[in-house]
């Protein structure tokens, strides 16, 4: 399928440097007009040359299919690397995991590298764009689209600013070339002025002629459309909501250069219910738009022979990886996921060449004990299924050859537990359903040998799985081993799943009023299609805490849960604990992970320490301003504690 190519258009534009105005400078260049003099008129003289500006401010959207571009993907507790390995290292976002960040080359550092400057482009398109003796041959449809989508990404990239940085100036026109001084130096405005005027641009974006779906699939999938502009100011107004930015205390004394508070201290719970509005207004746009979740069923594949309990797998992960999934509400098709389901393959089989499936994105242990067991509750808190000696051998059973390999041994830890654990983790004797299985069958197919000399192994210098845990969700189930080579069904990566916006609707009802049947709903909407019985029904039935979803602060930490499990290495949990405020407590504890440079499987199956991580709070929960911006602009105020 042919989809938009967004590519940055050459323009010769004078840009105030970055130390001034923190605008990145620019050294494209537009097409030259005759006489070699080139002009933002030229650049807006017809359709043509327009349309290729447009796209330019679509080129400055993050590559989150890219391990090292994706922020939240490396920077916590989420995804672990080796430390001598190929190609990833040294990624600026795993170095954030790791304490690396600093003031004097902070690491994905978007203010110096790219989103002012995006945003600049955004304006002078709007500018242009929105004067209709310009680009004379564009429909007044066609202007209204596109002024609505460029609205829509400059809120998004001052989201992104924000939510790395807190508060930040506002570029709502772009500042003259002739400026003064005083004019040149930018301050901060309040967290919530910020969040207004994110919000305020994205309704405009919305009554803008954005269509609810894309009309001309054959070339425009990943514009902007009515549910993506929705789910973003759902995703905005719970960030605004939660209590990194609603009523935080530990920022009270941080101010602007004009010694206005940048930070509410005081709690405002009516910010939890404009979030909940939102997100019900972005549910109903996107099931007006036709999206569902992913209908995996197994007779359109009559050839395999397969088990439901496979058919649950697979329908679960092609929610996620499949190319245009039905669920998807935004995905980019300039960001392909290709390189990282290679780097989060591990080699199936002793014919497979190293380096084509690199194996070296794991999971730590605790993401493994993150997920439910097959009854729908915390490991820790099920009444029937003892989970108290996890770390214990066992060997599978037939009943368990879905899931396990029968007669391997691996930990208890890896049995009876929910279908998204085994959608979303490899390990050892850990089932891995392909389409290139030769049986056809999931009773004799691909399952992982990870111990030191089996094919998945710690065996090559670099390309190792360091905890035992692979990435099995972000590989499309079309991966093939073949004579000819190794293949990758690539896929666009999805940064908002229909999923998310039912867990921030549930989320944000449920800390408005409490308890619901709605909240409930939601929630059970996402858990039926996981296979498992409903949050009130699980808890009730197999919880030693069955009271746990009646109370508010049950609920949130079931909901908070269940956000971590549904969307896990979608680099959604990194920014989740920060806006939670939560991260000091999941970002002091050790990575850990199996001893798997080991053969034999009982000192495979020991617990060892890979990191011991650290988080200072309040300090760590938004990214130092660069010293040099500093000194060039000292309008601008250092974060707390940089």
């Amino acid at each position: 399928m042919k989809n938009l190519k967004i590519k940055k258009i050459k323009r010769y534009l004078i840009y105030l440097s970055v130390s001034t105005i923190g605008f990145s400078a620019c050294a494209d260049y537009i097409d030259v007009v005759p006489d070699n003099v080139a002009t933002i008129d030229n650049a807006f003289s017809l359709r043509n040359e327009a349309e290729k500006f447009l796209f330019t401010c679509y080129a400055w959207l993050p590559n989150n299919a890219d391990a090292q571009s994706n922020t939240g993907f490396l920077a916590g507790d989420e995804v672990w690397i080796p430390v001598a390995q190929r190609e990833i290292y040294p990624a600026n976002n795993w170095r954030i995991a790791r304490g690396g960040q600093n003031v004097n080359a902070p690491l994905v550092d978007t203010w110096r590298s790219g989103m002012w400057t995006a945003i600049r482009d955004c304006n002078i398109f709007l500018e242009n764009v929105s004067n209709t003796s310009k680009v004379p041959d564009l429909s007044s449809e066609d202007r209204s689209r596109w002024i609505g989508e460029v609205m829509f990404l400059k809120a998004y990239y001052h989201y992104i600013l924000m939510r790395q940085y807190g508060p930040i100036p506002l570029a709502r026109t772009n500042i003259p070339l002739d400026a003064n001084q005083q004019e040149v130096r930018v301050t901060q405005r309040p967290v919530d002025e910020v969040v207004n005027y994110i919000v305020s641009l994205l309704d405009s974006a919305s009554n803008s002629a954005v269509p609810l779906i894309i009309p001309d699939q054959a070339s425009e999938l990943g514009r902007v459309t009515k549910p993506i502009i929705q789910a973003v100011k759902a995703e905005v107004l719970l960030t605004a909501a939660s209590p990194l930015f609603n009523g935080n205390s530990d920022f009270q004394t941080v101010r602007n250069k004009d010694g206005e508070p940048l930070f509410n201290p005081v709690y405002d719970a009516s910010k939890w219910a404009r979030a909940a509005e939102a997100a019900k207004a972005a549910i109903t746009a996107a099931e007006s738009a036709g999206i569902t979740f992913f209908p995996f069923r197994k007779t359109e594949y009559g050839q395999f022979k397969m088990s439901d309990e496979t058919a649950q797998v697979l329908g679960i992960n092609l929610g996620f990886n499949e190319r245009w999934s039905s669920e998807h509400i935004w995905a980019n098709p300039n960001y392909q996921a290709w390189n990282i389901q290679r780097d989060a393959m591990p080699l199936l089989t002793i014919d497979a060449v190293v380096g084509t499936a690199r194996q070296h994105l794991s999971a730590p242990i605790k993401i493994a004990e993150m997920f439910y067991t097959k009854n729908g509750v915390p490991i820790n808190e099920d009444k029937t299924l003892d989970f108290t000696n996890r770390f214990t051998l066992r060997t599978a059973k037939n009943e368990e050859r879905f899931h396990i390999k029968e007669g391997y041994t691996t930990a208890r830890l890896n049995y009876d537990r929910e279908s998204r654990f085994y959608a979303s983790l490899g390990f050892d004797g850990g089932i891995w359903f392909k389409f290139d299985t030769k049986s056809l069958s999931d009773e004799d197919t691909y399952y992982v040998q990870a111990k030191l000399n089996q094919p998945a192994g710690a065996n090559n210098h670099g390309w190792i799985n360091e905890t035992g845990y692979f990435l099995k969700k972000l590989v499309n189930w079309e991966q093939a081993f073949a004579s000819s080579g190794v293949s990758y069904k690539s896929y666009p990566w999805p940064t908002i799943r229909l999923s998310d916006i039912y867990l921030m609707y549930a989320e944000a009802l449920n800390e408005a009023n409490g308890p619901s049947t709605e909240v409930y709903t939601y929630l059970d909407r996402i858990r039926e299609r996981a296979g498992l019985p409903g949050i009130v029904e699980s808890w009730s039935s197999f919880s030693t805490n069955p009271s746990k979803p009646n109370t508010k602060d049950g609920l949130r930490e079931i909901i908070q849960r269940e956000r971590m499990i549904e969307l896990v290495f979608e680099g959604k949990r990194y920014w989740d604990l920060r806006r939670w405020k939560l991260a000091v407590n999941y970002f002091n504890q050790n990575i850990t992970g199996w001893s798997v440079n080991q053969e034999v499987t009982s000192d495979y199956y020991r617990l060892r320490t890979l990191y011991a991580q650290t988080f200072v709070a309040p300090r760590d929960y938004f990214w130092p301003i660069a010293q040099g911006e500093l000194t060039v602009n000292p309008s601008l105020m250092q974060n707390l504690g940089w």
